[in-house]
């Protein structure tokens, strides 16, 4: 996602926040380069000065390789092309063109997708050679979710329908639509094996999550009665838990239920993960096995849930279930991932803040370290004195983002210089390039 920050007093601007693919670190894009922070224990690892804005930084994990691309008020690259930059080299190893502005982009370590506002391109990371490319619905916050997983490649999009999500397996080569709102989408997730998918409409009121492969919903989560942006939805790395952020700068995170993250696992069979879990959200308590501590958490539910099912007219919200866990006091946009603990979430802020949470006990989630990452001019100023910074030219730290690089692709250029040759431990081979469509 890409938020915007301005200040009074003249700090450096915020123009991107997103974690990697493991939530281990998260980047920033700064109107005047990049920077990289880890998550536990919070500290900056890398910075990158550029002449010009960074308006959205896809890392690779946290290999040398990233995509990037240009924004705010001087941007360094043109808004409509994707550079794979390799920062061991200081320099981009490969370029993306398009007709129109980029969305989104998300990597693994063989796909590249970008995200436009009525299509989805997918690329062979290694030549970055078109395998795919999707029509969609207006998509202007560029929604897109790309599973990591070496061994599933899930991808999840807006359909051509209103609240439609489209996802495709391509391992199984099978695409299938879910009917996931009434209204328009506002975010999408996918798990870290992309078994599940979590999705939240405009309306930012319910959170539903989906089997990926058989479409079935599992899980209807209330937010709240009023009408909320959400600005995030995440999974975590057990698919047990799930949290979702918006603007009322609340957190909630919810319990998906034993049957639910077991299937999630591969510990039931494929073919019996949906009727088990429809099975579990009838059952009173709705446990849910709290990560690798065993505890057990529970959502909340209304007392009046069983009066629904003895008389009509009452309104399906009485059976909903609501988060057992908040993070509250949020003033800023915010994204959110768990922890490395399996009972912690980590918030970062749009006005420059780090905030990492227990959720130990239901409620309110105890604050346990909170950091700032964006400044004033005067402590920018200090800080630098006790960092060193990376200019333009220089070489990158050991802490920045290995794999493979990408040959050049130019969707209009076919004069796209040569690639470079792989840097040390790359794991792809690199490729005759390919040009891109647009």
């Amino acid at each position: 996602m890409s938020m915007y920050l301005k200040n009074k007093d003249g700090s450096t601007e915020l123009l991107y926040l997103g974690f990697n693919q493991d939530h281990g670190c998260f980047a920033c894009g700064m109107d005047n380069g990049f920077r990289i922070y880890n998550c536990e224990p919070f500290k900056e690892t890398f910075r990158r000065a550029m002449k010009g804005g960074i308006g959205i930084v896809e890392m690779l994990f946290r290999c040398n390789l990233l995509a990037l691309v240009g924004g705010g008020r001087n941007p360094k690259f043109p808004p409509n092309i994707v550079k794979i930059w390799d920062d061991h080299q200081n320099r981009a190893i490969g370029e993306l063109m398009f007709r129109s502005e980029v969305k989104a982009v998300k990597l693994r370590r063989d796909r590249v997708v970008v995200v436009l506002l009525h299509k989805i391109y997918v690329y062979r990371f290694s030549d970055l050679k078109l395998l795919d490319q999707i029509s969609t619905l207006k998509n202007p916050k560029g929604l897109i979710a790309l599973c990591p997983d070496a061994s599933n490649v899930v991808l999840a999009c807006p359909g051509v329908t209103k609240g439609n999500v489209r996802v495709e397996l391509y391992d199984m080569r099978k695409s299938s639509i879910i009917p996931a709102h009434e209204s328009e989408l506002s975010q999408i997730a996918l798990n870290l094996d992309g078994t599940r998918l979590a999705t939240a409409s405009d309306k930012g009121t319910l959170i539903r999550v989906f089997d990926t492969h058989t479409g079935d919903i599992l899980k209807e989560l209330r937010r709240g009665m009023d009408r909320a942006v959400i600005h995030c939805v995440t999974f975590n790395k057990t698919s047990d838990f799930l949290a979702c952020s918006s603007d009322k700068g609340t957190v909630h995170i919810f319990a998906l239920g034993d049957k639910t993250a077991q299937a999630s696992q591969g510990l039931l069979p494929q073919s019996s993960s949906a009727a088990d879990a429809a099975q579990q959200q009838q059952q009173q308590g709705n446990a849910a096995e709290g990560g690798e501590d065993g505890a057990a958490a529970t959502n909340n539910k209304s007392n009046f849930a069983f009066v629904r099912r003895l008389l009509p007219g009452i309104p399906k919200y009485v059976e909903s279930e609501w988060s057992f866990a908040q993070v509250r006091g949020l003033e800023s946009t915010t994204i959110c991932a768990f922890g490395q603990d399996p009972r912690t979430l980590i918030v970062v802020s749009a006005d420059g803040s780090y905030l990492l949470s227990s959720f130990a006990e239901p409620g309110e989630c105890e604050r346990v370290s909170y950091a700032r990452f964006i400044r004033s001019a005067e402590e920018e100023e200090a800080d630098d004195m006790g960092f060193q910074r990376q200019p333009d030219a220089a070489a990158p730290g050991a802490d920045t983002p290995g794999a493979a690089p990408a040959a050049p692709a130019d969707g209009t250029d076919p004069s796209a210089a040569a690639p470079p040759a792989p840097p040390t431990g790359a794991d792809v081979g690199g490729g005759e390039a390919a040009p891109a469509g647009n």
